[in-house]
């Protein structure tokens, strides 16, 4: 099977049947995760992202395009007739996973104890649990406990 089509300059494939190298394809550039976050929380319009993330005018011309193409966002034009609206697809919102875990890494790891950060909360304005991947049998999963399998 050969890896859909990615931009020109996308790093050659080092493994066609790793998920996470076809993720990063998709997604795995600064800008796009950015924008993919932004539309999460409720950016829709060129200028709701240009302000959010600060990117150049091109760079998110070219950044919403493909993920138009790649089938994370949807495009439509606003009923005013004047601008284009984006939402996030069913594949966009399945994202929010990835999302909050690299969000709760960057608590843990990004910030100096007792530097402020945003936080994201549930309904009820309280901090989202640690997410936690675990086993079929309920118990946590970590590096020591899984490994990959190749399917044929």
């Amino acid at each position: 099977m050969t890896p859909p089509p990615g931009p020109a300059d996308a790093a050659p494939w080092t493994d066609l049947t790793c998920p996470v190298a076809r993720t990063l394809d998709l997604v795995g550039e600064r800008w796009s995760l950015l924008i993919i976050r932004d539309a999460m929380d409720g950016a829709r319009s060129f200028t709701d992202f240009q302000h959010r993330t600060g990117i150049a005018r091109n760079i998110l011309t070219d950044r919403l395009r493909r993920l138009v193409e790649r089938g994370l966002l949807d495009r439509q034009t606003a009923p005013s007739g004047r601008r284009q609206l984006y939402a996030l697809t069913d594949a966009g919102r399945d994202l929010f996973t990835v999302i909050v875990a690299m969000r709760q890494w960057g608590e843990q790891h990004a910030f100096a104890p007792g530097e402020h950060h945003s936080v994201l909360v549930d309904e009820s304005g309280l901090p989202l649990a640690e997410l936690r991947p675990t086993d079929s049998h309920g118990a946590i999963a970590n590096v020591d406990t899984t490994a990959v399998l190749r399917k044929k």
